[in-house]
């Protein structure tokens, strides 16, 4: 029964706490298990963390007193304390970048209920004196259909807080939370903090800047017509300084070349570049036209000696980074001679006298 005695409901509200806990621990991990499957789905980018927590009870009592107490005892307005917890389990989602926040924002809204969205960015950004951590807030409750589910019935009482940070974001706010006294700071100190708030949020726009224009370089070099891609001399130098330097191999243009002869194999970013690198420390000016020309002369010899090596070896892989380097080795064995390690390369001058009969 609410009342206005806080020492009661107080009382009141550490016996509901106590009694469902264990409730509350299963509720968070049914909503991260919601939240997961619903952005794995959606085409958002990469989010580097979904993890939750259940507010501790005294910290409740805590905020209830500080937002809630004295209005509701002021207009004489009975009260439950558990009401007025919409963070009572609370969610946090770290995304990569900025501009994934709105996505995701807008993923939730579509299959939950909100209660309240608080936009932490734009109360930080209107201000030119302010510091803070950013992110946006959102209070939501399980959505009627879900609540018609018998496994997702059980919590239908219990809505949750939803934090939603870019990764550079989530780290100020680790920071600026073990800034002390920051309604008494002195001026001094208070510019100093504002300056590295400003350099976070420098990082934050840069990171997703290079990200951008990252995916500009991968989109020129993967749409680009074949005929053109391996054509240095339609390159000059008063052309622009990201098409010059194609001429020489790097891990875009070398995701042209190889994406041109190995279509349904995914080369992951990182292992390209230290492929491209193993590449150029043999030969530092190798140039996109010359891995082309190693693939289209020896691919077809190379893929018969994978299949000769996989039916001897059943039990091994054949990668097309494996491919590409026995590629190399035929194309110049004496700038690649180190391309390939003793026993693979030995392996390979082996078959190649064997059964080709035209290695010398």
């Amino acid at each position: 029964m609410a009342s206005l005695n806080f020492e009661k409901e107080k009382d009141s509200f550490r016996k509901f706490y106590d009694s469902n806990s264990k409730h509350f621990e299963k509720a968070k991990k049914a909503y991260i298990r919601i939240i997961s499957s619903l952005l794995k789905g959606a085409d958002i980018g990469e989010v580097t963390k979904i993890e939750g927590r259940v507010k501790d009870k005294e910290e409740c009592i805590k905020k209830f007193n500080r937002k809630y107490q004295s209005k509701l005892e002021a207009d004489d307005q009975p009260y439950e304390i558990k009401d007025y917890l919409s963070d009572l389990i609370g969610i946090r989602i770290i995304c990569l970048y900025e501009d994934q926040i709105e996505v995701v924002a807008e993923v939730l809204k579509q299959h939950f209920k909100i209660i309240d969205v608080t936009d932490k960015i734009s109360a930080v950004e209107s201000t030119e004196d302010s510091f803070g951590y950013k992110g946006l807030h959102m209070d939501l409750a399980l959505n009627d259909q879900m609540i018609s589910l018998p496994k997702y019935q059980q919590y239908a009482d219990y809505p949750f807080e939803v934090q939603i940070r870019s990764l550079i974001q989530d780290a100020w706010s680790v920071l600026d939370h073990k800034i002390k006294y920051k309604k008494s700071i002195p001026t001094d100190l208070k510019r100093r903090i504002n300056a590295l708030s400003a350099l976070f949020e420098l990082a934050d726009r840069e990171f997703k800047e290079i990200r951008n224009a990252t995916t500009e370089l991968i989109h020129q070099a993967t749409v680009a017509p074949i005929s053109d891609a391996f054509d240095d001399s339609r390159e000059t130098a008063d052309q622009p300084s990201t098409v010059t330097s194609e001429k020489t191999v790097n891990a875009f243009n070398f995701l042209r070349v190889a994406g041109h002869f190995f279509r349904d194999f995914e080369f992951e970013d990182y292992k390209v570049d230290d492929f491209v690198q193993d590449i150029l420390k043999l030969d530092g000016g190798f140039k996109k036209s010359e891995l082309h020309k190693s693939l289209n002369t020896n691919l077809k010899t190379v893929r018969e000696y994978s299949d000769y090596f996989m039916a001897k070896n059943p039990g091994n892989t054949f990668s097309p980074y494996t491919a590409i380097r026995h590629c190399l080795y035929l194309y110049d064995q004496e700038t690649f001679s180190r391309i390939l390690s003793k026993g693979p390369k030995d392996r390979f001058e082996g078959w190649l006298r064997e059964f080709r009969g035209d290695y010398t």
